[in-house]
């Protein structure tokens, strides 16, 4: 195993001083499979007090759980004490830990073979319980008893799913019979908690296995308004999924963006609700986006996600299904209204959401989102104006012509810019006074 220098120095005193020390965990995961570790966290049998007292600089991050940060280098290494674990109550944390001095009971508590593995610098790897195996095997299984290990903490139900994304592996069915055993069980968990795995999950490079969730009953309570998708259907010739197979696969089409892939997760969520059956037997939708946007809405404040992610991935819901036409006004009128960041996204939504349809009947629709593309880069490289704020004329002009601040400024802006939409070269300064003076006479006259 490649150590960088600082680990290796924090191993080195440990051991000098007459103690065991492994890497331990993700680190020794990822060395198995070729890639670079991010961190290491250290497992040693020297008590938190005898750490603290090798290292120059430390941080008291978890005494209770025998866990001190190493600072070396300016790089923090969560060393913790061999230890064994008590109830889990809560079903997150232990009620208590004791100390141990070997490292294979140590590792006997953790919760996948493929993190319950170890390295030292004499010894090498050390793997208990066929973690090396499973990698090979590409599969993500429990140490020991799966169901007790998931009754100890119920989010390592989601921690399967992630790292069956995270890793491309699949989940072990021993594990999978034991998830929809447990799975009620994730109501025991924090919104926050339960928000940072899904986030982990969509920014995977296999966003699609979070269809994992249905597979193994989890998301009847972390994305309840998900799971009626998979059952319905959508009969008409545009469409060759059902809505949540839909969803799925508009989810796998989109790029690496977390704001992203939720608008793709959660875009046609309201289509249960808004189904509908016209005398052909054919089915609609209509007015699926306000659906999806409220309960969009409810579900990740419910996660505790923050209110500027909210409100973009809610701005893509809501225009998702927009067609919009390729002349630059219309173009302008869309960036207007969503933002030159949002908006770029809104097409690569749009590109996903189509991909994940009839391939009979989606090249004129990409071949017109790439031209609306095109002609918004042209607009922002010409630099033509599309907002308010780019007009040659603001609201204080407007005062100065006797414009009552308020409502009648905002009107006659968003009248200028109409105007200035239609012909760009109308934004000039001269011209916009006089065309202010002109709406003013008017409104009097009226």
């Amino acid at each position: 195993m490649v150590l960088n220098h600082s680990a290796e120095q924090v191993l080195k005193t440990l051991e000098n001083a007459g103690f065991k020390a492994y890497i331990v965990g993700g680190a020794v995961r990822d060395s198995i499979m070729g890639i670079s570790p991010s961190d290491y966290d250290i497992a040693t049998n020297a008590k938190p007090y005898q750490v603290k007292s090798l290292f120059p600089r430390t941080i008291d991050t978890g005494l209770k759980h025998g866990t001190v940060t190493v600072v070396c280098n300016k790089t923090g290494f969560e060393v913790t004490t061999f230890r064994t674990e008590g109830e889990y109550k809560d079903m997150r944390h232990p009620e208590s830990v004791s100390y141990v001095d070997d490292i294979e009971t140590d590792l006997k508590r953790r919760d996948f073979t493929v993190n319950a593995m170890a390295y030292s610098l004499d010894g090498g790897f050390l793997d208990f319980f066929g973690g090396i195996s499973d990698i090979d095997k590409k599969v993500i299984r429990c140490v020991g008893d799966s169901e007790k290990r998931f009754k100890e903490d119920a989010l390592r139900m989601l921690r399967a799913v992630r790292f069956a994304a995270c890793l491309d592996f699949e989940i072990d069915e021993d594990a999978v019979s034991a998830i929809k055993k447990c799975s009620v069980l994730i109501k025991n968990v924090s919104g926050e908690r339960i928000l940072s795995e899904l986030n982990k999950i969509l920014l995977s490079d296999n966003p699609e296995k979070i269809y994992l969730l249905y597979k193994t009953g989890l998301m009847r309570y972390v994305l309840d308004d998900l799971f009626p998708c998979f059952s319905t259907e959508q009969n008409n010739k545009y469409h060759i999924y059902n809505v949540g197979e839909h969803i799925i696969q508009s989810v796998k089409n989109t790029p690496k963006d977390l704001i992203l892939r939720w608008a793709a997760l959660l875009h046609d969520v309201g289509k249960p609700v808004c189904q509908s059956r016209d005398a052909n037997g054919i089915y609609h939708f209509y007015g699926h986006h306000k659906e999806s946007m409220r309960i969009a809405d409810d579900l990740l404040h419910r996660l505790r996600m923050d209110k500027d992610s909210i409100h973009d991935i809610l701005v893509l819901i809501e225009n998702h299904d927009v067609h919009m036409d390729t002349s630059s006004t219309a173009v302008k009128r869309m960036l207007a209204r969503t933002g030159e960041t949002l908006f770029f996204k809104l097409l690569e939504l749009q590109e996903a959401d189509n991909k994940a349809k009839n391939p009979l009947y989606i090249n004129d629709r990409l071949a017109k989102i790439r031209k609306v593309r095109e002609r918004a880069q042209q607009i922002i490289a010409e630099g033509q104006p599309y907002t308010v704020s780019q007009l040659q004329i603001n609201g204080r002009d407007l005062i100065k012509l006797g414009y009552r601040a308020g409502r009648e400024i905002g009107d006659a802006l968003k009248y200028l810019l109409n105007e200035v939409l239609i012909d760009p070269s109308l934004n000039n300064r001269e011209y916009l006074i006089k065309r202010a003076i002109v709406l003013k006479r008017g409104r009097q006259l009226r």
